[in-house]
């Protein structure tokens, strides 16, 4: 079975406990969680959490039942089949001297990336967008002297009017199960 990296996308409870029951789920599965991004959603009191895996598309949907079933868990979607946007923030400490300076700054504006911090021996540099763009930047940066990454991993939205919760559990403040 070939194996591609998957796009979920869960709409949670706020409240303690229920992220380390997702991960619980995934590792007792077996599967690496490639990145996971968390952060509030449009309703109050629920966050969205966007978890990036590889696994065929039958085990994956195995999964992503299992953790629609969790209490707190409103909705799981796959959404790696749906148009989406894909975004990504990296912080990037790069050793910058008097010489070099300059030039990091080039490959940063080329990158439409912005210089967050300077110092007299480095420069942090915040970039965000797709993970080729992000990866095309360090591998421009590696020669300087990178001491340090941050990266956030990937968020997804679906394109268009499609929303990861539907007025119905809005209405009923994300209590519905679909």
């Amino acid at each position: 079975m070939a194996t591609t990296k998957h796009t979920l996308v869960a709409i949670v409870q706020d409240k303690p406990g229920v992220l380390n029951r997702m991960v619980s789920l995934f590792r007792r599965r077996g599967f690496n969680i490639e990145s996971i991004a968390v952060g509030h959603s449009e309703v109050a009191h629920l966050s969205r959490v966007t978890i990036i895996v590889n696994g065929s598309n039958a085990t994956v949907e195995q999964v992503r039942k299992q953790l629609d079933k969790l209490v707190d868990v409103i909705r799981v979607s796959d959404i790696s089949a749906e148009k989406i946007t894909v975004r990504e923030l990296a912080l990037i400490k790069v050793k910058a001297g008097s010489t070099t300076r300059s030039e990091i700054i080039e490959i940063a504006d080329i990158f439409k990336a912005n210089i967050v911090d300077v110092t007299s021996d480095a420069l942090m540099i915040e970039i965000t967008g797709d993970e080729e763009k992000i990866d095309s930047l360090l591998k421009l940066l590696r020669a300087f002297g990178i001491r340090e990454i941050a990266r956030t991993g990937r968020i997804a939205m679906v394109k268009g009017a499609a929303r990861a919760l539907s007025a119905e559990e809005k209405a009923a403040g994300g209590r519905a199960k679909k």
